[in-house]
């Protein structure tokens, strides 16, 4: 295919990780409302915490300028990839897209002719309800599969491409995802657009019950005394189960899985289900049961070591270890964070330390939910069901 145009609206990981791919066969122009992203994308500097992303601004020759302009973003635009943030919000139990919506509508102003592809997770029926209501034919969804802290990686080895529309263009935008990526023969499927945005979130939310499976397992043997890695590395290697995504943890957190999985289950409002909910409490008394086992060690001052919830990011919203620290200070425990990627002095209340050794001074029990290497000389005060030592 020959070089195209392309925008990207939003330069989080997943529009940052698109707009990179893709400038290295297009010209592509980001828009952000954050000036600061936008200047370190200019300069070659990676706004997010990604190391394949940090080497290909540093290293590869990239069509690629950002802009806080959405008239300069959008001129001459033949594909506008929408990755704004759509957070989940709990009162209307669907997610926020006046983000998208706002988007949309600026691209069907200022570049009507081109193809609007939504990247951003949305409620099942969001393209094509947003179509009618903004009175355009333009909008396709293609769904993200993409790790906090490897999206480059992801999308140069993609697992599958999904594009929510069978189409001449739907094609297109599928082909240049796959001309760009590293891997040959990537799977290609073309959907209807409500069954490419189901895509997404039950994937999603079939990977928040694989967590959900292996803590609860290991509450169990919590529970019982029992040793939880043999039990798990028993039931993993029944080939159909495996040995991945399988080490538990203080629940599922991060910028998808809590908001899909409660996005997937309002979706179910009038449809008789079991499960899903059950996905979505569980992630709640795993939480219980975790504090509920560290306070019995009666600690007055807990450190917590790391908000970020997997190695290689810097992502700490909605982590799993932010449920424990509510549930400890509610019974009374002083908590402290350490937290590098942090800059503030306190974190909703609690004292973030930049020194080690002090915090580990101060604490009596350190909260872990993986385990590393600058906390293995205090391993005797640390509290973490990290048993395989990986994400």
């Amino acid at each position: 295919m020959s070089s195209v145009n392309i925008a990207v609206a939003g330069i989080g990981y997943v529009g940052l990780s698109n707009a990179v791919i893709l400038s290295t066969r297009n010209r592509v122009r980001a828009l952000d409302v954050d000036a600061g992203r936008v200047a370190m994308l200019n300069d070659r500097k990676c706004p997010i915490v990604d190391d394949e992303m940090e080497r290909y601004l540093a290293e590869r020759e990239l069509d690629l300028t950002a802009t806080t302009d959405p008239a300069t973003a959008y001129e001459d635009a033949d594909f506008v990839i929408v990755a704004t943030p759509t957070n989940y919000d709990p009162v209307s139990n669907y997610f926020d897209t006046s983000s998208v919506e706002a988007v949309i509508r600026d691209v069907t102003r200022l570049a009507p002719e081109a193809v609007i592809v939504v990247k951003s997770t949305v409620p099942v029926g969001f393209t094509k309800d947003v179509s009618e209501r903004l009175g355009t034919n333009q909008v396709i969804f293609s769904p993200e599969f993409l790790r906090e802290g490897r999206a480059l990686h992801d999308n140069l080895h993609p697992s599958r491409i999904v594009v929510g529309e069978d189409s001449p263009r739907g094609r297109a935008f599928a082909d240049l995802l796959a001309g760009a990526a590293l891997d040959k023969d990537v799977q290609v499927l073309l959907t209807g657009s409500t069954e490419a945005e189901a895509i997404k979130l039950f994937a999603n939310t079939y990977l928040a019950l694989r967590v959900a499976y292996f803590n609860e397992l290991d509450s169990y043997a919590l529970t019982h005394g029992l040793n939880s890695r043999q039990i798990i590395e028993g039931v993993a290697l029944d080939p159909r189960i495996g040995a991945h995504y399988n080490n538990p943890s203080f629940g599922y957190g991060g910028y998808c899985l809590p908001k899909d999985s409660k996005q997937l289950l309002a979706n179910y409002h009038n449809v008789p289900q079991n499960l899903i909910a059950a996905v979505v409490e569980a992630n709640r008394t795993r939480k219980d049961v975790i504090a509920e086992d560290i306070l019995r060690r009666k600690p007055r001052v807990v450190g917590i070591h790391r908000l970020v919830m997997k190695a290689g990011s810097d992502n700490f919203r909605q982590s799993a270890v932010q449920g424990i620290m509510k549930r400890l200070k509610a019974k009374g425990i002083e908590i402290i964070v350490y937290e590098p990627a942090l800059s503030e002095d306190s974190f909703f209340g609690s004292e973030v330390i930049r020194d080690l050794d002090a915090f580990k001074a101060r604490s009596e029990v350190v909260i872990a939910n993986r385990m590393t290497d600058d906390i293995q000389d205090i391993a005797d005060r640390v509290y973490t069901r990290d048993l395989f030592g990986d994400n």
